[in-house]
């Protein structure tokens, strides 16, 4: 691995990033706390990782050995992908009349959606691996990938109907393009969710894993694909051009959002409320003593460990690492 490649693979606060060597994949884990939500920290720090990620692959688009051809977005809260939007920040948000912050926040989640909606415009293709819930700008997240992998049973949709809003950074445009206008309305509006056999029937979802089996899915899918990367990648630049997605659509559509947002009720804002204390529960969150949240329990470190190090390497500094010091025996 070489230094520019070693210094995007780190741990964030809210989001882990991993790289697979043997399928050329670099993996995203999500997992925002107090609840795994888009918060700004998480929001802020994937802005700062694709950034990073397109400087790494334009400097490399003219070698066509790349290092990374593949973006896998994925959780690290067990049983669940993304449960969506900050609700407790959008409550203040409204109940201060801040129409600029909406705006700044819906922007912010459309800044992260929409490179992976384009792949970056580069030769890489982006995954989901949805393994748990998805709702709200969660399954907004996970639709904005090339390829949409679910495990069965995962339960996916739009409550946001429920407190009388709905998904404004890209679930209508991103499903309705896969399913049309019609299945797209019925789910938005339904504030239901569906399990990944049904959005999969609907064609939402590309393919649909076993419990427990989605990253190997995944690592299936890749190996499929690997043959004829040319001609997949191919048929995702000729999808974009036969029904492309704008930036300014999104942004034009998340205006009518915020205005949407900026009338509800104060009956409204407490179902959002509601809400937010049963995804609390759900999560097994409780507060200390000093009113702040013991944060989510996760899964343990989910990196990459398929082949140990190979010495020596070069560490993010630069660093020169001859051998695995933790394995001698004299330790002084």
């Amino acid at each position: 691995m070489n230094i520019e490649l070693n210094q995007l693979i780190k741990d964030y606060e809210q989001l882990t990033i991993r790289y697979d060597e043997s399928t050329r994949a670099v993996w995203c884990y999500m997992n925002a706390h107090p609840r795994p939500s888009f918060t700004p920290i998480l929001i802020e720090e994937s802005m700062h990782f694709q950034n990073a990620l397109r400087t790494y692959l334009e400097d490399r688009q003219e070698n066509s050995d790349t290092e990374i051809e593949y973006q896998i977005i994925a959780s690290q809260v067990p049983d669940t992908f993304n449960l969506g939007g900050d609700l407790d920040l959008f409550k203040q948000l409204i109940l201060n009349k801040d129409r600029k912050g909406l705006l700044d926040y819906g922007r912010s989640c459309i800044d992260i959606l929409y490179p992976n909606t384009t792949n970056y415009n580069l030769p890489i293709t982006t995954i989901s691996l949805v393994e748990g819930t998805a709702l709200g700008g969660g399954f907004e997240s996970a639709l904005s990938s090339n390829v949409v992998i679910a495990e069965k049973g995962t339960i996916m949709g739009f409550p946001e109907i429920l407190f009388n809003l709905f998904p404004g950074m890209g679930a209508y445009s991103l499903l309705a393009r896969r399913i049309g206008i019609k299945e797209t309305e019925k789910i938005i509006l339904s504030g239901q969710g569906f399990d990944a056999e049904y959005l999969f029937e609907l064609g939402a979802i590309d393919i649909l894993a076993d419990k427990g089996k989605g990253r190997q899915a995944v690592n299936d899918y890749i190996k499929k694909h690997s043959r004829s990367g040319n001609g997949y990648r191919a048929v995702q630049k000729v999808r974009q051009l036969y029904n492309p997605i704008s930036y300014k659509e999104l942004i034009d559509i998340n205006e009518v959002w915020v205005d949407t947002a900026l009338m509800l009720s104060e009956r409204d804002l407490k179902k959002m409320e509601r809400i937010v204390k049963a995804q609390d529960r759900n999560m097994g969150n409780k507060e200390k003593d000093d009113g702040t949240r013991f944060l989510v329990r996760t899964r343990q470190d989910r990196r990459i460990n398929d082949e140990s190090p190979q010495y020596p390497f070069i560490d993010e500094l630069g660093n020169s690492i001859q051998f695995n010091r933790r394995q001698q025996s004299d330790r002084r």
